[in-house]
């Protein structure tokens, strides 16, 4: 099967109309899909955060015995 020019090149002149509506529809195809990605980037850096705050935290030590004043010696 070899290539003809027929199958590369659209013979019908498109009109402005409609190569700014295939533009506008590529741009926001991309523009979502560009938030989309940002939004997982974002919520999967936060759980990470989140998780290394957790483990960093540190753990509750028992409080420190308070010893009683000195008496003093007869």
């Amino acid at each position: 099967m070899t290539a003809t020019k027929g199958e590369f090149f659209n013979p019908a002149k498109l009109s402005s109309r409609d190569k700014a509506e295939a533009t506008d529809h590529t741009a926001r195809a991309i523009i979502a899909a560009e938030a989309t990605a940002r939004d997982k980037k974002t919520e999967k850096l936060k759980a990470l955060r989140l998780q290394q705050e957790a483990e960093a935290e540190p753990k509750a030590a028992p409080a420190k015995k308070r010893r009683s004043p000195a008496k003093p010696r007869p």
